[in-house]
C-alpha cells in the first residue's frame, strides 16, 4: 500500500485532516464491525495531537460514531514522576494518564468502554534505580541496549531481581498481551520526536523492539522543558514505559502528525532515506511496503524540508497530497 503524504496548512488545518482520517476509519469499522466487537484507537501525547482530539471529541459527541465501542491504548508514560504512591503519580499534571483526561476523555460526553495507558507511574523510581545499581555488572539481569544516550533497559527473563521481573511481566508483557487481547491496534496515531523518535523508542534502539523500558535521550528531556512540561531539566523525568516500534507498526493503519519547524530534517530522514534506528518512524517507509496503511499528515513547517523534492517522493512511490 503506498504511503500517503498531506501537507497542510498549519496546525488547525492539520488537526481537522488528521481528525477527519480518524473518524471516517472508525465509522467505517462500526459500519462493518470487521469481525470484532470494539475499534482499537491507539493514542499519542505531546503537544501535536491536542487540536486533533479536540476534533475528536467533537464528532463523538455529535454522534457521529459510537465513543461506548472503542478501546484506547496509549504509547508512553513517564516514570518518575513525583509523588510517594502510583496514585499520587498519576495525578501529577505532567503524567500522560492526566493529560488524556484534560485534552480528550474528559471532553467526551460518553466515554470509551475502555482506556489504557502504560503503568509507567506503578514503577517506584528508588526502587527501579536501586535494583539497576545493584546488577549493574551482570549482563545477565538486564543490559542497556541502544547507540545514542537513550537506551533501552533490556530485562532478562526470570532473572534474581523481583522488581525487575515484576516490571518486565506484569507491565511490559502485560501491556502487550492486553492489546493482543483486544485484536489488535486497528489505528494508531503518533507524534515525532526531536531527532525522529516514536513515542519513546529512543534513536538508536533497534527497530525490532514491542515493549520498553527506556532511559531517555538528553534531547528527549531538553524538549520536555522547552515545549513547557517542566521548569527545569532537574524535574523532568529521565525514564519511562513506551511501546517500541514493532507493535507500533503492528497497527492497519498508522497516522504520523506533526507540526513545527523542529520536526522538519527527521521528517525529511523518515522519507527521503533509508530505514535506520537513528530515525525510528523511518520505519514507516518498510511498514508501507509490506502492506501497512501509513499516513502522514504534516504542517507547512514540518513539511519544509519536502516541498521541493515531491518528484523524488513520488518517484519512491508515495502518495503526495499538498493542500497549500
Amino acid at each position: 500500500m503506498p504511503m500517503k503524504i498531506i501537507i497542510t496548512k498549519d496546525f488547525d488545518d492539520m488537526s481537522a485532516t488528521a481528525s477527519e482520517i480518524v473518524v471516517d476509519d472508525i465509522k467505517q469499522f462500526q459500519k462493518t464491525k470487521q469481525k470484532k466487537d470494539n475499534y482499537i484507537l491507539g493514542l499519542a501525547t505531546g503537544n501535536t495531537p491536542t487540536g486533533l482530539y479536540k476534533k475528536l471529541a467533537k464528532a463523538a459527541n455529535s454522534n457521529e460514531f459510537d465513543p461506548e465501542a472503542i478501546v484506547s491504548f496509549n504509547l508512553d508514560e513517564y516514570i518518575g514522576l513525583p509523588g510517594d504512591t502510583s496514585s499520587e503519580r498519576v495525578l501529577h499534571p505532567e503524567s500522560y494518564a492526566f493529560f488524556m483526561v484534560q485534552e480528550l476523555f474528559g471532553l467526551l460526553n460518553k466515554k470509551f468502554k475502555k482506556s489504557y495507558v502504560p503503568a509507567g507511574t506503578e514503577i517506584d523510581l528508588n526502587k527501579l534505580l536501586a535494583e539497576l545499581d545493584k546488577y549493574k555488572n551482570d549482563s545477565s539481569v538486564y543490559e542497556f541496549i541502544g547507540s545514542d544516550a537513550g537506551k533501552q533497559i533490556l530485562i532478562k527473563p526470570n532473572g534474581p531481581s523481583d522488581y525487575l521481573n515484576y516490571i518486565n511481566k506484569e507491565i511490559l508483557d502485560a501491556y502487550m498481551d492486553k492489546i493482543k487481547k483486544f485484536g489488535g491496534i486497528d489505528l494508531h496515531i503518533v507524534g515525532v520526536g526531536g531527532r525522529g523518535h516514536l513515542a519513546f523508542h529512543e534513536c538508536g534502539i533497534p527497530l525490532d523492539r514491542e515493549a520498553l523500558l527506556v532511559k531517555l535521550d538528553d534531547n528527549t528531556v531538553g524538549n520536555a522543558v522547552v515545549d513547557g512540561h517542566f521548569k527545569e531539566e532537574i524535574f523532568a523525568p529521565k525514564y519511562a514505559i513506551s511501546m517500541g516500534a514493532k507493535a507500533i507498526y503492528r497497527a492497519k493503519t498508522v497516522l504520523l502528525v506533526a507540526n513545527g519547524k523542529r520536526k522538519s530534517e527527521s521528517i525529511a530522514a523518515s522519507l527521503l532515506g533509508d530505514v535506520t534506528d537513528k530515525v525510528p518512524i523511518s520505519m514507516g517507509q518498510e511498514y508501507a511496503k509490506n502492506g501497512g496503511n501509513m499516513i502522514y499528515v504534516i504542517e507547512k513547517e514540518a513539511a519544509s524540508g519536502l516541498l521541493n523534492k515531491f518528484d523524488e517522493l513520488k518517484r519512491k512511490g508515495f502518495e503526495v497530497v499538498n493542500k497549500l
